[in-house]
């Protein structure tokens, strides 16, 4: 999968992947009138409201981009129906030939491990069948409890083709209370970085690894030394936008080739009718503002190189 996302990045030149991460909020009011009226203000009329909100931004920039990441945080919040609209949306996507990197952040060991792996990235045997569950190209995953964590998503990834994005330094701030902190005279995203070039050695694509990792695009001078650190892994970028990370700070993501890294945007994307520079597309046309808002990206990041 790897090989595939690296194509569609050099056939688009586009190295950008579009969160899917709606709220509530975001979705304009005449599509959560109509989910409400055919299933009440309930999870189901919310989760329906999701779904329709995401197909339609969907339609709009799927031939525009290489990928989305849906967050499935911003689904579980509405129980069993928000997960179905989780499921419809990775689905709907893989339709439209997305790579799909499910924002899950799974960390976990042992059985627990492979159990998530297995339902995000793998196949579930059910007696004599085997069925995908959630069926995701890319999981995010939390290193903290260390090789006993990752090595059940490489695992099943080697039998999948499918891949991972490590947390190395995120974006947020307090990332540094422990990403930071001083081990052996280096940073603790530093050690982690290295690990996850040395997991990525196990699973090599063409010429990146499946192993991938995240790397806040608000600190460009630590993305700048983990770029060194992991030349073979592709790093996942958020904090475009709206968390404040610039096109011109990200210029140290990328190699030489102008490959490697494939950067976020979520609600600067997904909201963008709600921003005063989209503002004229209005509510109705929160899909066309979205796809110009795409567009401003793509161009935005092609001008550092």
């Amino acid at each position: 999968m790897i090989n595939k996302l690296v194509s569609k990045i050099q056939k688009l030149n586009a190295p950008v992947v579009v969160g899917l991460d709606p709220m509530l909020g975001y979705v304009p009011e005449h599509i959560q009138k109509a989910a409400f009226d055919e299933y009440g203000e309930t999870l189901e009329g919310a989760a329906e409201a999701i779904w329709q909100y995401n197909k339609g931004i969907v339609d709009a920039i799927h031939d525009l981009i290489p990928a989305v990441k849906p967050q499935i945080a911003m689904y579980e919040q509405f129980g069993i129906p928000g997960m179905i609209a989780f499921k419809k949306t990775v689905d709907y996507c893989k339709e439209k030939d997305l790579v799909v990197i499910g924002d899950v952040k799974r960390g976990d060991i042992g059985s627990t491990s492979a159990a998530y792996a297995v339902g995000h990235l793998g196949k579930v045997q059910v007696g004599s069948n085997t069925y995908a569950g959630f069926d995701e190209d890319f999981a995010t995953v939390n290193p903290y409890l260390g090789t006993d964590g990752i090595k059940p998503f490489i695992d099943v990834c080697k039998e999948n083709k499918k891949g991972i994005f490590v947390l190395v330094k995120t974006s947020n701030p307090s990332s540094g209370e422990f990403q930071d902190r001083l081990i052996d005279g280096r940073p603790l995203y530093e050690h982690v970085g290295e690990q996850v070039a040395k997991w990525g050695e196990e699973h090599m694509g063409d010429s990146y690894s499946y192993v991938g990792a995240v790397v806040g695009a608000t600190y460009p001078e630590m993305g700048k030394v983990l770029r060194k650190v992991m030349p073979k892994s592709f790093i996942l970028v958020p904090g475009y936008g709206a968390q404040g990370g610039t096109a011109e700070g990200l210029r140290p993501y990328f190699n030489e080739d102008g490959l490697g890294a494939i950067v976020n945007s979520s609600r600067g994307i997904i909201a963008a009718y709600k921003q005063e520079k989209y503002s004229q597309f209005g509510p109705e046309n929160y899909a066309d503002a979205s796809r110009q808002a795409t567009i401003d990206m793509i161009e935005d990041i092609a001008s550092i190189f």
